[in-house]
């Protein structure tokens, strides 16, 4: 399927491994331009090669900036280098496990900052731009956790949910009227850094070996595995297509069928 977004520019972020760099690679691979930020300089660089590679002679170019898309200095620098984006792919770091007994007040703004200010201000820096186009789509990966909160996972819980509610009115304010969409993109447990990491809390908490707890969790998908970033990229490329058009204000969960509820 042509998902019609060829010669576009997107704006990932958090793009120099995991799920963001799956994102901009399906990008890519779709023949978009993309501007990849990651605070990693050397795997930013090592993904930038990767992503030319997938690009092919001829194909989309690929820049790289090596900041903290969390802080106001970086975004100024995002949009030095580029200023109009078509397609916009939030993504920041998530806040570390624990026991919402140790989180201070610091703790939680950090949260708040990185996953649920950040992302709006990008929106509020790029949408306006999107609309006068007459094209624009904005995804944003979160979390499965809005929909099934995980215990040791409480400032990505609240912040990420903070987000969910204000997409949820700034989707519908005209905006999709005129091109523009904006969606969440909800992972589950995918096979990256980050679930190590949150695989060892769990393990640290449980009393049990990383590899009993990594299992355990792989049993109860019903998929009965982890996704892939690469997939993963691929459903948010479908999201920034013409085609998904009319996909707006939504919250698209992708975790092999864990979450058991309804809606």
């Amino acid at each position: 399927m042509d998902l019609g977004i060829k010669g576009r520019t997107a704006l990932v972020c958090g793009a120099s491994k995991g799920l963001g760099y799956g994102c901009a690679e399906a990008l890519v691979r779709e023949g978009v331009n993309v501007v990849v930020v990651a605070r990693g300089a050397e795997a930013l660089a090592d993904a930038a090669t990767r992503l030319e590679a997938a690009a092919g002679h001829g194909g989309p170019w690929v820049k790289t900036l090596a900041a903290d898309i969390t802080t106001a200095d970086a975004r100024a620098a995002v949009f030095a280098l580029h200023r109009d984006f078509d397609i916009v792919v939030t993504n920041a770091g998530g806040p570390p496990p624990g026991d919402f007994r140790d989180w201070d007040r610091e703790a939680w703004i950090k949260a708040v900052d990185a996953n649920m200010l950040t992302p709006i201000e990008l929106i509020k820096a790029t949408v306006d731009g999107m609309a006068d186009r007459g094209f624009g789509r904005i995804v944003n990966i979160t979390s499965s956790s809005v929909k099934a909160p995980i215990d040791i996972l409480g400032l990505s819980n609240g912040a990420r949910s903070g987000l969910t509610g204000f997409v949820a009115g700034a989707a519908r304010t005209g905006i999709a009227a005129k091109g523009v969409t904006i969606n969440n993109l909800l992972p589950g447990a995918f096979e990256t850094d980050r679930l190590k990491g949150t695989m060892a809390g769990a393990a640290k908490k449980s009393g049990q070996d990383f590899d009993t707890v990594w299992e355990s969790r792989k049993k109860n998908i019903p998929a009965r595995r982890f996704g892939t970033p690469s997939e993963f990229g691929s459903i948010c490329a479908f999201l920034c297509s013409v085609q998904a058009g009319y996909l707006n204000g939504q919250n698209i969960l992708a975790d092999g069928g864990a979450y058991p509820g309804t809606y």
